[in-house]
């Protein structure tokens, strides 16, 4: 039984006083290993990011434009991102030198040591060793502002290059006078059409000594693709030069207005005063603590949770919506960066404490985006939809947001934008909506797919019910049961289904394409809608809790393909990645607290330093830090959306929050109590009626497994319906149609199952359950059969018994079913991640197919698939060889590549060759030669990628 704590135990009113506490902040952590953040200087949530970029190559640990192990700065740039997987941002760089200007970065960068450099809250500094300039960087919300000390005599540059970092699509340089220019740079890389406008201010008359423009190219206006300006003056030794940058996402005018926010020149006024943005912002969460590198790492962790989301309108409310037309403020502030798939855990939960307006200011913002771009954000950035990772988990922060009573956005308008995200029939909805489960025939990262959307749909069904919409609440809380549909109750594990089955074979540990970045284990406890359903599924909590501790304790290593981002492996829990953020206060459910402490004390006391390495993986804007904030102060949300938070023994002990005007006092606790009612922070949780555990008595339904050797077979198939069912109760049926129509909805064609049994040619087999189900409907116990959804899966009769001998060794990631993948008769689609295609790197593809006999062959082809984005590359070409005897073989015909290996679509194409007179022959082999090394144009060139052949079908006749 859950164990709830009241507020009169837990929080007490208290005064606050201040304190520096912007000198606690290190921004150097995380700059190291695989953290991705930048050390550069910002303001809480501020749309300027002025920071250092020592990657410009787009590397994976390059993405916030700085790693610590660098030693050259290329210049310092207005936007970055914290944390993320992927490279964007790097706006508007500017990069002072000496001497004559050059406009290659491998010639204007610079060296630069750390020990002449320095981070905190709010302020950045540098020495570029190579001209011997002091840099000093800080921030308001709008506006950077540098300060350039240059300690030589002679020719001053400061270099203004758009082309740095990612692709220019336009853009322009405009002269207003020697101390001002207006910028429009518009770029794709992660989102794929961005807007910065800029305006930068001179203190002094500064000459243009060096242009380069594609396009318009005179004495004070450049354009094009390619646009490079070099700003020049001849200083003294020690003199300084200041230059502000105010950006705009809509117009000249609108960075024209904004640089409004910093007033004069005084450089030490406007770091003072982002300090003391800092101090107030960090002052919402007060620890007490005498070790520095604690008071470090926690308020870096909580500072990391404060540079994102980024205002993304103008002084006057104008901003960018999603339709890139330029909008007014509606009384709300606009933000963009939503890392969601990340950031709904902890980060949002956070919010729900301490920025309860800007919780509110990030619904609006949504609920524009919806409106403007048809659907809520997944991963935005910049108003561009990147659709990086997976769900609508825009929905889990605003139904948490309505569960806590938070007001200031139309309840009714975020209800209905959630409703439409999910019953859109992309991304694999329709299979999901339609059968209960998504499966690798549907899409890929099938697993994560089903269990994310579940857990949304639950939320949604919060939402309906706060609003009494019970006929939405019952339909979402029944799509939230979802997750039963993949959990293998013989194994204790999430699994992929394909073909109405479970894909095989399966290893628990491996990272393949039906997860989300990651692997079964990490997936299988992703049920936070339903725990005491999840609980129940793997048999209770005794062996609930076996389970969580055969994860912890497993061997750390995982397999099938590389991922960088599971790392901080305990077991096979990955503290690295978010999946796995939740499970350690799942011990919390099976009465062992003492568990959760153990665990999550662990992994704060190991996996978060006072050093540049100090996070065990990406920061994910905010996501990661947000745990760490969380945890340490006593407090985590596994299930956002509940109006419950987990409790466990906090790291530091009376911890200090500010909650609207009031100050509270988190103290210990006994360690048998497990949770904490959210009401005492002030929710206005509107109940329409019974929690739906209470209202209707479900059971664990499942749908049938239709479960053979294969998808295609020679002579004749045995096939079985596993289920896991109330034999006695209820009742499995199936349906084999022989003759492939669109639509089964006669009933009466369908047999009670069984036993397995037999098909002898190609035919889709279709099966349901009949659950009984008890309920209870105005206190009356009612008992009436209920049908699942129907599944089905399509058995081909191969039409040949031709037989395959393949030389090469595919990854074991891509099997395609194995050796009989390649001629089966049944093509893969563009979706390679699907399984159906066989991928073998760096290395040829040989493969012998034998007739059985000699025939006389005339046609030959062969398909493979490109996405080069993946490392896939069509193969240089194919060879058909003939011969009798398998030793002997004759080159019949050599079909060459035409595929361009820059297309950006995925592409399938056929190496077919047709000869003009039948040639005799029991064997034929098919060689395709491999690409080699990425092109030097591919992202992967730098890690000496090499390419990928994916092959599919082999045909001959």
């Amino acid at each position: 039984m859950r164990k709830i704590l009241s507020a009169l135990f837990l929080f007490t009113s208290i005064v606050s006083f201040g304190q520096n506490y912007h000198k606690y902040v290190n921004p150097m952590i995380g700059t190291g290993g695989h953290g991705h953040t930048y050390p550069g200087a910002t303001v809480p949530f501020g749309m300027v990011q002025l920071s250092p970029d020592t990657r410009i190559d787009g590397s994976w640990d390059g993405c916030s434009g700085y790693h610590y192990d660098d030693s050259v700065i290329y210049g310092f740039s207005h936007t970055h991102l914290n944390g993320t997987g992927c490279s964007d941002y790097g706006d508007i760089m500017l990069m002072p030198t000496m001497g004559e200007p050059n406009f290659n970065p491998k010639e204007y960068g610079s060296k630069f040591s750390h020990s002449n450099e320095k981070a905190t809250a709010g302020f950045y500094s540098v020495k570029l060793d190579k001209y011997n300039i002091d840099v000093n960087l800080t921030t308001s919300t709008r506006v950077g502002f540098h300060q350039y000390v240059f300690n030589n005599a002679g020719q001053a540059n400061i270099i203004l290059d758009l082309n740095h970092r990612d692709k220019l699509l336009y853009g322009d340089i405009k002269i207003i006078d020697s101390k001002t220019i207006e910028i429009l740079r518009r770029s794709e890389a992660w989102a794929k059409d961005q807007y910065v406008y800029a305006r930068i201010e001179f203190d002094k008359p500064m000459q243009i000594s060096k242009v380069e423009a594609n396009q318009e190219n005179k004495k004070d206006f450049y354009s094009g693709t390619v646009v490079k300006v070099s700003f020049s003056k001849q200083v003294k030794k020690g003199e300084k030069i200041s230059v502000k940058v105010s950006l705009s996402p809509t117009s000249y005018e609108g960075a024209k207005l904004n640089s409004s926010e910093i007033k004069g020149w005084d450089f030490n006024k406007v770091k003072q005063e982002a300090e003391q943005l800092w101090d107030k912002q960090l002052s919402k969460i007060e620890i007490t603590e005498t070790d520095k590198d604690k008071l470090a790492i926690f308020y870096t962790a909580l500072y990391h949770t404060m540079v994102q989301p980024n205002i993304a309108q103008d002084i006057d409310g104008k901003y960018r919506g999603r339709d890139n037309k330029v909008h007014d403020g509606e009384g709300f502030d606009y933000y963009s960066v939503f890392s969601l798939w990340d950031t709904f855990r902890a980060a949002h939960p956070l919010y729900t404490l301490i920025e309860k307006k800007r919780t509110a200011d990030f619904i609006n913002t949504f609920l524009k985006q919806y409106e403007q771009g048809g659907r809520l954000p997944v991963w935005e950035l910049a108003s561009n939809e990147t659709d990086c990772m997976i769900g609508y988990h825009s929905v889990s922060v605003m139904a948490d947001a309505m569960a806590k009573g938070i007001t200031g956005f139309d309840y009714e308008k975020a209800f209905e934008a959630a409703k439409h995200s999910a019953m859109l029939d992309h991304l694999g909805l329709d299979a999901y909506k339609r059968q209960g489960f998504i499966s690798m025939d549907d899409e890929h990262e099938s697993v994560s797919k089903t269990l994310e959307y579940a857990y949304d749909d639950w939320c949604i069904a919060q939402m309906a019910q706060i609003l009494n919409k019970t006929e939405d609440f019952n339909y979402f809380m029944k799509r939230s049961q979802s997750w039963k549909n993949i959990f293998d109750w013989n194994t204790g594990f999430m699994r992929p289904k394909k073909n109405g089955g479970w894909d095989k074979p399966f290893d628990p540990r491996e990272i393949n394409n039906n997860y989300t970045e990651g692997n079964s284990w990490q997936y299988s406890f992703f049920v936070p809608q339903d725990i005491p359903g999840m609980i129940a599924a793997y048999g209770g909590k005794k062996r609930f809790e076996d389970k969580l501790d055969e994860m912890f304790n497993s061997e750390s290593k995982t397999t099938g393909r590389e991922q960088a981002d599971v790392t901080g492996l305990i077991g096979q829990y990955a503290h690295g990645n978010e999946p796995s953020h939740h499970m350690a206060y799942l011990y919390n459910y099976v009465d062992k607290p003492e568990k959760t402490t153990e665990k999550v004390h662990y992994i704060l006391n190991n996996f978060y330093k006072n050093t540049p390495d100090g996070l065990i993986g990406n920061e994910d804007c905010g996501q990661m830090s947000a745990w760490y904030v969380m945890s340490s102060i006593g407090l985590y949300q596994v299930t956002p959306g509940k109006d419950i938070m987990n409790i466990v023994k906090p790291l530091y002990k009376n911890a200090r929050i500010s909650l609207s005007n009031m100050q509270y006092t988190i103290s210990d606790f006994n360690q048998d109590i497990n949770f904490i009612d959210f009401k005492i922070l002030g929710s206005k949780f509107k109940s329409g009626f019974k929690n739906y555990e209470e209202y209707t008595f479900y059971k664990f339904q499942t749908l049938p497994v239709i479960e053979s050797t294969g998808k295609s077979f020679k002579n004749t198939h045995l096939i079985s319906v596993d289920s896991k069912i109330d034999v006695g109760f209820d009742e499995v049926y199936y349906f084999v149609d022989y003759d492939f129509k669109e639509n089964i909805d006669d009933n009466a064609k369908f047999i009670k199952y069984t036993s397995p049994f037999e098909i002898n040619r190609s035919a889709k087999v279709y099966a349901f359950i009949n659950f009984l189900v008890t309920g209870m409907f105005k206190d009356n116990t009612y008992k009436r059969f209920t049908k699942s959804s129907t599944i089905s899966a399509t058995f081909f009769k191969k039409p040949n018994n031709y037989t395959i001998d393949i030389k090469s060794t595919y990854n074991p990631q891509y099997h395609a079913g194995g050796k009989e993948g390649l001629i089966d008769g049944i093509n893969g689609s563009t979706n390679w991640r699907k399984g159906d295609w066989q991928g073998y790197q760096s290395q040829d593809f040989e493969a012998i197919v034998d007739l059985q006999n000699v025939k006389e062959v005339s046609s030959f082809s062969s398909t493979f698939l490109q996405d080069q984005r993946s490392w896939i590359l069509m193969p240089t070409k194919v060879e058909y060889y003939s011969s009798t005897d398998n030793i002997n073989f004759t080159l019949i015909t050599s079909v060459t590549n035409d595929v361009d290996t820059k297309k950006e679509e995925n592409t399938i194409k056929d190496f077919n060759f047709k000869s003009a007179k039948p040639i005799n022959a029991r064997y034929i082999k098919v060689k395709a030669y491999n690409y080699g090394r990425l092109p030097e144009w591919h992202i992967g060139y730098h890690d000496k990628g090499e390419a990928f052949i994916f092959v599919d079908e082999l045909t001959i006749k």
